[in-house]
């Protein structure tokens, strides 16, 4: 008798722990499984800050190629090359020299009689960093000499240039083209004393006058009408450009 409640006690032993361990599995089967959280970085850009060159600046080129009345027609283009950096307001380097202009011409006259000499009117719409950013830009032809000024940071700033239109004229003994300065920016008088001893406006009204043939290797001057903001000018490969 006592081995049967014995036996008893062991079978009531024995269920209770297998429901123990069956309910500690149901647990664990509805227990969430916590997985690791990833955090995924990504690469944040911060946009370089910009510097403004004003209006009325002057940025110093070089012709890059010969440009003539006699070929050349209206869309023509033709780049130029900076001689000097530009320096924003604040004396910042965002055009650096050997940058490029790209120019447009917007109407041409044809050398014709009565000495009356060729021109061409032209207009810059971009510019070309070395580093490969570029700029949209309105830039107008201006002289280098009387027009304009430098500062002390070396930029040059034009003069206020009124209601002068500035083109390409033919002229001079050697019939290289020099800048001339339409009224009104039409095709008004041009500036007494532009054209020289010997050059153009001979008189004879079957004689003709010279083309405007601005030269590879020309200097001259590009007004900015309007401000344009870039970047400090950083090589490309250096970091931010």
């Amino acid at each position: 008798m006592i081995r049967k409640i014995v036996n008893l006690k062991a079978l009531c032993a024995g269920l209770a722990l297998m429901l123990a361990v069956g309910a500690g599995d149901a647990i664990a089967q509805k227990r969430p499984v916590l997985r690791k959280r990833t955090t995924i970085r990504r690469n944040v850009v911060v946009a370089p800050a910009v510097y403004s060159v004003a209006s009325g600046s002057v940025v110093r080129v070089r012709m890059n190629s010969t440009l003539s009345s006699k070929t050349a027609n209206v869309g023509t283009p033709f780049t130029v090359t900076v001689t000097e950096p530009v320096y924003s307001t604040n004396g910042v380097v965002v055009i650096p020299t050997g940058s490029t202009l790209n120019g447009r011409v917007n109407s041409v006259t044809r050398a014709r009689n009565e000495g009356k000499p060729g021109a061409i009117d032209a207009s810059f719409v971009s510019v070309r960093l070395p580093n490969g950013r570029t700029r949209a830009i309105n830039g107008s032809l201006t002289d280098l000499e009387g027009s304009t000024q430098s500062d002390n940071e070396g930029t040059a700033t034009g003069k206020k240039m009124g209601n002068r239109k500035l083109i390409f004229i033919g002229g001079g003994g050697a019939g290289g083209a020099i800048l001339g300065a339409a009224i009104g920016g039409g095709k008004g008088a041009l500036i007494g004393g532009l054209l020289g001893a010997g050059g153009g406006f001979l008189g004879d009204r079957f004689t003709k006058g010279k083309e405007a043939e601005v030269k590879s290797g020309t200097e001259f001057g590009v007004y900015l009408n309007q401000s344009i903001a870039l970047p400090r000018f950083v090589e490309s490969g250096s970091g931010n450009q």
